[in-house]
């Protein structure tokens, strides 16, 4: 195609879109923070642009204007602007169409309007789309916010209407509770988004979050990609995904996608997108909001209908008839997403940063392992804590539980601890593995005890001793065939249990 992509983004996902980028025929291009000179993502582009962070605390992926005068400067054709960062601002992706230069995801107006929550909701009233009960649009101050609760009834959520990832939500029980919650998430979206107006809504108390994937081109055609099941969060973030849900029949399966596809079409949306629902515990479903880009999770949905969700961004940014028909669309199998965050889960997730000395990751035909970090990287206090994401397939559910748990035996990490052991946890939980748990999971069932293991300080002893004998006295003759599998803490395990 000889055109010009740039990725205004960063780690695994910048890899990611470096790869569809040549499958496609074009020249990646990728901005070199000074925050993280070294990162592994530089290694895969075509061509690396040096990009000075404007301060210490604002990094080039938050910096639209830079952005559009660089890729202005270099020739660039298309920005991707991944997950995060400036994906879901409408001011970039306007700036970005009045530079010439083509933004790959919707208008900025699809942007616009799925961002700001209350409107949000006013279009999926009027494509018919059901609503969990709330406010009517944003509520100025805490009497119109306790007026609203009191006519939904306690527990409410207060809700920021230009936000997301949990920034800016607060339950609130009782009435006595309400101005403190409601200054708290008026502060926290108004840092977050600049935006600092809430909505109120009624509290359901355990829920599940199901996702359903969209594809949208410019002539009007729009076809769903089967949901995912995102229930597994801590404070509104997601930690584990898997595609599709055990939560929903085939019957709510099909009213939902049908949903989904009726609604995108009704705003005229183009590009990937999400349509989330929030399921009750008696079944029944809400629309809650649509994501405009691309999400973390999307691995999941290509392994188990074999469709590749960044290629088609692309190619409908630039114009492409999508050539997918809902008949064409298939499901087959299962895949679970476990997100490896540099996080201490025995310790209120704390952050982990420094160097990685060793990482490992497991390998099988039924492992796909996305990830921005190598030996050696440097885990910064300026980015996201997610390193990797592991995700696994299986021919049935319990396949991929099982497929899962045997790959997370197969990965370590020397240097930083992960949500890695925790998990491992969820997975043999007995609200996972029967697929009742919901958003409150963590909450209600996590403990952190129950991560611990009494043999890991033995575990780590043997691996430190087999190091040195490989490494230093040659005579590795029982040790495991490498020095990233001797790392293996696990591996160790099943050898002693042996």
């Amino acid at each position: 195609m000889n055109k010009r992509l740039l990725i205004a983004n960063r780690s695994e996902i910048a890899i990611r879109i470096i790869r569809s980028a040549h499958k496609l025929g074009l020249t990646a291009v990728v901005l070199q923070s000074d925050k993280e000179p070294d990162a592994l993502y530089l290694q895969y582009a075509d061509e690396i642009i040096q990009a000075k962070d404007a301060t210490n605390d604002k990094p080039i992926f938050l910096d639209a204007e830079r952005i559009v005068q660089i890729a202005l400067d270099h020739q660039i054709d298309l920005i991707h602007p991944g997950y995060g960062f400036l994906s879901e601002n409408p001011d970039f992706a306007a700036l970005c169409e009045k530079s010439g230069i083509n933004f790959v995801g919707p208008s900025p107006d699809l942007i616009r309007n799925m961002g700001i929550k209350t409107i949000a909701k006013k279009m999926a009233i009027e494509a018919g789309l059901p609503l969990v009960p709330g406010s009517d649009g944003a509520v100025a101050d805490v009497q119109k916010a306790l007026d609203s609760a009191k006519k939904i009834g306690y527990p409410v959520l207060l809700k920021a209407s230009a936000g997301g990832g949990g920034r800016g939500m607060r339950i609130v029980e009782k009435p006595e509770t309400m101005e403190r919650n409601f200054k708290s998430a008026f502060d926290e979206a108004t840092a977050a988004f600049g935006n600092g107006d809430l909505f109120v809504e009624k509290y359901l108390e355990n829920p599940k979050h199901i996702e359903f994937q969209i594809l949208g081109d410019k002539f009007g055609n729009v076809i769903q990609l089967g949901e995912r099941e995102c229930s597994l969060q801590r404070k509104h973030q997601k930690l584990l995904e898997e595609a599709p849900s055990a939560s929903i029949s085939p019957k709510t399966r099909k009213k939902m996608g049908k949903m989904a596809v009726k609604f995108a079409k009704s705003i005229g949306y183009f590009s990937a997108g999400t349509i989330e629902y929030i399921l009750d515990e008696d079944g029944t479903f809400y629309f809650m909001e649509m994501n405009t880009r691309i999400q973390v999770e999307h691995p999941v949905t290509e392994m188990v209908t074999g469709v590749d969700l960044v290629d088609w961004q692309i190619k409908i940014a630039l114009g492409q008839k999508l050539t997918l028909t809902q008949a064409k669309v298939k499901t087959t199998g299962w895949a679970i997403e476990c997100r490896v965050n540099t996080e201490d889960p025995q310790n209120r997730f704390s952050p982990q940063t420094g160097f990685i000395e060793k990482i490992r990751f497991p390998q099988n035909t039924n492992i796909r392992i996305e990830t921005g970090v190598q030996n050696g990287s440097v885990v910064t206090p300026y980015f996201d804590s997610m390193i990797a994401k592991i995700i696994v397939q299986g021919s049935t559910r319990q396949e991929a539980i099982d497929n899962t748990l045997e790959a997370l035996e197969d990965f370590s990490l020397i240097g930083l601890k992960t949500t890695v052991p925790f998990c491992r946890t969820v997975l043999q939980d007995p609200e996972f593995v029967s697929a009742r748990y919901t958003t409150r999971w963590v909450t209600q069932f996590f403990n952190p005890n129950m991560l611990e293991n009494e043999d890991d300080e033995l575990i780590g002893a043997l691996a430190a001793t087999i190091i040195y004998a490989a490494e230093y006295l040659q005579i590795a003759s029982d040790a495991p065939a490498s020095r990233n599998e001797s790392l293996n803490v696990w591996v160790l395990n099943k050898r002693i249990n042996k």
